[in-house]
C-alpha cells in the first residue's frame, strides 16, 4: 500500500490576507495550470509567502496564534537563555521552554505540516516554469528556490541534530518535487547539500536579469546569498562563508549595509524598509494579530499578555556597556513615581525544580552603599570583578548570592518585568511588526564566526567591532587582541557579541549546540534550574505523531 505524507491528506484552510501582496492560496493552482498561464506563478508564489503568517485552523490545534511564524520563534527562542516565563502557561510554548515537548504538541505538528506545505507550494512552481523562457519568471522561480531552501533549514535544525554532529545522522524528510509517493528521512548531510544547492540555483535564478517585486518582505539574490552564509557556517565550511559575505559586501565598508547607529532603536519597527534587512515576513497594518502576535507575549502595551521577559543572564550581559543601544529593545517597567532600588535574585521554590525570586528593597547609606535589613542584621551589596567585569552579590542566611540591582520595577510572580519590544510598533501597533529572518547584521557576525574559527582573530574583531560601534560603543567598549575584556577566546567574543546582537531573533540556541556548548539555564524563571549539555537529546523535537502513524518514518530517539 502507497503511504501518503500526513502533509497532504489533511484539508486546510487558509485565511486570505488583506495586503500589499495578493496572496492565492498554494493549492489553488495545480503545475499543469501554471504551465499554460506563467503569470499565475507570481499568484501562487504569493500564496506560498502568506503560509508564513496566516492562522490556521486544524483538527489538532487552535486556530489563534496558529501560524508558522509565531510557531518557528517559539521554537527557536524559548529553549534558550535569553528569556524568563514568568508562569505556567497552557500555550504549548511552555513546553518549549522547558524542553517537555511531545510529538502531539500543536506547535511541533503545525510548523512540520506548514513548513511541508510551503515546500510543495514552491515546488509546483519551481516544476511549471521552464528556466530562461523570461528574465522575472526566472526571478520568481529563484524566490521559490529560496522558500524551499529556508524551510527545510528550519525543520533540519529544529528536528534533527545540529550539522556538526555528523552528517550521517538521521534528517529530515527531503521534498525536492510534488511527488510524494515515497517518505522517507533524508541524513542530515543530504538535507543539508540540497539546502545548499537551492540557494545557489535561487543566487543564479535572480541573477539573469529580473527584479525584486517589492519590499524586504520578497526574498532576493541578497537574502539567498545571506541565507546561505548561515548555512555554509552551521555546515563549518568556514572559508566560504567570508568568500561569500565578501563577494555580497563587494568591496564596500560592512557598516554601509546597517540600519544607522541613530535610527537603530527604530529598526524592527521599520524592517520592511531597512537597507538592513534581507528578508522578513512582511505584515501589514491590516494584519495585526493582537494577543495570538509574537508581541503579545513580550510586551503589554495595552493588549498583550507581557508574560516573558529578558533573562538575568542577558541582562548582565547588555549591562557590562550601558552605552549598548541594545539594551533599548528591553524594556524595564519601573514602578511609578519611585526612584528607590530594589534586589533580586533566584532562590529554590518549594517542592519544584525551577527558582523564584527573593525581592528586597535597599536603602542607600551615608557611605553610598545599598543595603536591608534581615533580622535586624544590615545585609550590604557588594561588588567584585568576575571575568573583568563588576557583578554585585550579598552574603545572606550563610550563603553568597549573586544579586540584581535595579530601581523598583513591576514584577509578575516575583520575575521583574523586562519587556521585549523586538516585535512590536510597525505602524505604531504594539502587537505588529514583520519579524527579520535574514539581516546583516547577522551575516557580518556570520563571517566573524568563520574568521575565529580559522585562526584570523583580528579580522573576526574587526567585524565585531563594525556591529558594536553601530550600537554606540566605542573606545574601550570594543576588542582587540590586547583587549579581550577577560575573554579567553575570540570564539567566545564573537558568540556572545551574536547573543547581544541577535538577542529573540531565534538563533541562541542553534548557535551553542552546533558549537557542542552547553546551555546555562541557571537563572530565575519558570523552567528547570539546569545545565543542558549539547549531547542531550532533548534539545531535538520529536517528529508530530500524525506523520509517524501516516508515512512510517522513525522518531527521534
Amino acid at each position: 500500500m502507497k503511504k501518503l505524507n500526513l502533509l497532504y491528506i489533511i484539508p486546510m484552510f487558509l485565511i486570505l490576507a488583506s495586503c500589499n501582496l495578493n496572496y492565492f492560496p498554494t493549492d489553488g493552482m495545480s503545475p499543469e495550470q501554471l504551465a499554460k498561464d506563467q503569470s499565475g506563478a507570481a499568484y501562487m508564489t504569493d500564496g506560498n509567502y502568506s503560509l508564513f503568517k496566516d492562522e490556521f485552523a486544524t483538527s489538532w490545534s487552535y486556530q489563534s496564534g496558529n501560524s508558522y511564524v509565531r510557531h518557528f520563534f517559539i521554537m527557536s527562542e524559548y529553549p534558550s537563555d535569553n528569556i524568563c516565563l514568568s508562569g505556567r502557561t497552557t500555550d504549548p510554548l511552555y513546553e518549549a521552554n522547558c524542553y517537555q515537548t511531545n510529538p502531539t504538541l500543536a506547535n511541533v505538528t503545525t510548523l512540520w505540516w506548514l513548513g511541508y506545505k510551503i515546500i510543495y507550494g514552491a515546488n509546483s512552481v519551481i516544476e511549471s516554469i521552464k528556466d530562461g523562457a523570461d528574465k522575472q519568471t526566472d526571478y520568481i522561480k529563484g524566490e521559490n528556490y529560496f522558500l524551499r531552501a529556508i524551510c527545510h533549514l528550519h525543520l533540519v535544525t529544529l528536528y534533527a541534530k545540529p550539522y556538526s554532529f555528523g552528517r550521517s545522522n538521521p534528517g529530515v524528510v527531503l521534498r525536492k518535487s510534488t511527488d510524494n509517493s515515497v517518505t522517507t528521512r533524508a541524513t542530515v548531510g543530504e538535507v543539508y547539500d540540497q539546502i545548499a544547492a537551492d540557494l545557489n540555483e535561487a543566487i543564479k535564478l535572480m541573477s539573469n536579469g529580473g527584479t525584486s517585486r517589492g519590499n524586504a518582505g520578497y526574498a532576493s539574490k541578497a537574502a539567498a546569498q545571506g541565507l546561505l552564509t548561515r548555512v555554509y557556517l552551521y555546515m563549518e565550511e568556514n572559508q566560504k562563508v567570508i568568500d561569500l559575505t565578501n563577494e555580497m559586501l563587494g568591496g564596500v565598508d560592512p557598516s554601509s549595509k546597517l540600519e544607522p547607529t541613530a535610527t537603530f532603536p527604530k529598526y524592527f519597527a521599520n524592517a520592511l524598509t531597512s537597507k538592513e534587512t534581507l528578508w522578513a515576513i512582511a505584515h501589514t497594518a491590516l494584519e495585526t494579530r493582537g494577543q495570538s502576535s509574537i508581541a503579545s507575549m513580550y510586551l503589554n502595551d495595552g493588549t498583550g499578555w507581557g508574560e516573558v521577559y529578558s533573562s538575568d543572564l542577558l541582562n548582565n550581559l547588555y549591562e557590562r556597556y550601558p552605552g549598548d543601544i541594545r539594551y533599548g529593545f528591553v524594556v524595564p517597567v519601573y514602578k511609578a513615581n519611585t526612584t528607590n532600588y530594589m534586589i533580586t535574585f533566584p532562590v529554590a521554590s518549594d517542592g519544584v525544580n525551577f527558582r523564584s525570586n527573593e525581592i528586597h528593597d535597599v536603602t542607600l547609606d551615608s557611605n553610598g552603599k545599598y543595603y536591608f535589613t534581615s533580622n535586624s542584621i544590615k545585609v550590604y551589596v557588594q561588588a567584585e570583578t568576575v571575568n573583568g567585569y563588576s557583578q554585585n552579590y550579598i552574603n545572606y542566611n550563610g550563603s553568597k548570592y549573586p544579586v540584581r540591582l535595579t530601581k523598583k520595577m513591576d514584577d509578575r510572580n516575583t520575575f521583574p518585568k523586562y519587556y521585549i519590544s523586538k516585535f512590536s510598533y510597525q505602524n505604531n501597533d504594539p502587537m505588529l511588526s514583520s519579524p527579520v529572518m535574514i539581516r546583516w547584521g547577522e551575516v557580518i557576525l556570520n563571517r566573524a564566526e568563520a574568521y575565529a574559527k580559522l585562526g584570523l582573530n583580528d579580522k573576526a574583531l574587526d567585524d565585531v567591532n563594525v556591529i558594536r560601534t553601530r550600537a554606540g560603543l566605542s573606545g574601550d567598549a570594543l576588542f582587540s587582541i590586547s583587549n579581550m575584556h577577560g575573554y579567553s577566546s575570540v570564539l567566545d567574543v564573537v558568540l556572545d557579541e551574536r547573543r547581544l546582537e541577535l538577542a529573540f531573533e531565534g538563533q541562541r540556541m542553534f548557535d551553542l549546540y552546533r558549537n557542542k556548548l552547553n546551555m546555562n539555564r541557571q537563572y530565575a524563571g519558570v523552567q528547570p534550574w539546569e545545565i543542558i549539555t549539547y549531547d542531550n537529546s532533548k534539545i531535538q523535537y520529536p517528529i508530530p505523531s500524525n506523520e509517524i502513524l501516516v508515512s512510517g518514518i522513525d522518531q527521534n530517539k
